[in-house]
């Protein structure tokens, strides 16, 4: 995912042994990290909480109750306001819709768990038991995706369409040697990477002058202890590994897919898209004009009218593959 190179690009190698107070005073200049995630910093949250077997869960279940249940899965580091449009015109539309905060980010706990594929599917399979939801579709933005498409894969019983939105689609990243130690990796995150993350999200939108206030519930979780680990974490054990083989997996099973992708988007290019549909050969393909890597967010007036109609389509059979708009040469099958 290409907005973390400069970040990673940046990390400060301090030698072996070295005793001086400028780590220390740099640290201590980036840390942001003052408050605890307790009962009284959720005090005034929106939502509702579960506790789960790793921990706390902030989640919001809106809609009718005996409307079909959807559940949307955040990215790497977002709240659940990544989905405030999707949430609010799907709820309007009859939908039961839950949204959930991963382990490490909003008012969710930060665990001292290892952040991979395990623990997000756990999260998920927990949260849907805890609310005596059966059977969900699931809908996964950036990070989100490959999230998405593993439960699909590993509880194909609990899912009955997905819809991935700019989804992550990679081989593996490579981690260099500064953020892999324990240490130095830990200090690297705080005073290289941790500090633009905010300002990163601005990446994810191509106007992001529209949205002023979209970053608050992005820095308000940057001030409880744990949300570095659970993004540094994260990147060792989930954004290291391949996850084109689940793809592959959802693609073999037949499962409805709709695939939407803004066609600006910077963090997981168009590009890509070609791949995910080679992998995915049942997916319906929307790219979306004037949106980057949340579509979604950017353009719920054209966004919200296609989930719609493939969440009430009897079967999604019909259309299938199918690829909408002009779908451009260099992002269709070679």
């Amino acid at each position: 995912m290409k907005r973390f190179a400069p970040a990673i690009a940046a990390v400060i190698l301090i030698p072996v042994g070295a005793v001086t107070a400028l780590p220390l005073v740099r640290y201590l200049q980036s840390d942001r990290e003052m408050l605890t995630m307790d009962q009284e910093a959720r005090r005034h949250a929106s939502g509702s909480f579960v506790k789960l077997s790793d921990g706390v869960t902030h989640y919001e279940l809106g809609g009718p109750a005996a409307g079909t249940p959807v559940l949307l899965v955040p990215g790497f580091s977002t709240p659940y306001n990544v989905w405030d449009p999707t949430y609010d015109g799907l709820t309007k539309a009859g939908f039961r819709v839950l949204r959930y905060e991963l382990f490490g980010r909003g008012f969710s706990d930060r665990p001292a768990a290892r952040y991979d594929a395990a623990l997000y599917d756990r999260q998920i399979l927990e949260l849907l038991d805890a609310l005596a939801i059966s059977q969900v579709d699931i809908a996964g933005v950036s990070m989100g995706g490959p999230i998405s498409v593993t439960f699909a894969n590993r509880h194909p019983e609990r899912v009955r369409r997905v819809l991935l939105f700019d989804p992550g689609y990679w081989t593996g990243i490579s981690l260099p040697f500064g953020l892999r130690l324990p240490v130095l990796g830990t200090y690297n995150m705080a005073v290289a990477v941790a500090p633009g993350l905010a300002k990163s999200q601005w990446q994810d939108f191509l106007h992001p002058e529209r949205y002023p206030r979209y970053l608050d519930p992005y820095l308000e979780q940057m001030r409880y202890r744990g949300f570095r680990r659970a993004i540094l974490e994260t990147m060792r054990n989930y954004l290291t590994q391949d996850v084109t083989a689940e793809f592959q997996r959802l693609g073999k099973s037949g499962k409805p897919v709709l695939l939407i992708w803004g066609k600006s988007d910077q963090d997981v290019p168009i590009e890509l898209s070609a791949e995910v549909r080679k992998a995915i050969p049942q997916a319906e393909f929307h790219p979306i004009d004037d949106a980057a890597h949340v579509p979604q967010y950017e353009h719920p007036e054209v966004v919200n009218p296609i989930v719609t109609e493939f969440l009430t389509r009897a079967n999604a059979g019909p259309a299938e593959g199918r690829v909408t708009g002009d779908a451009t040469k260099d992002s269709s099958h070679p």
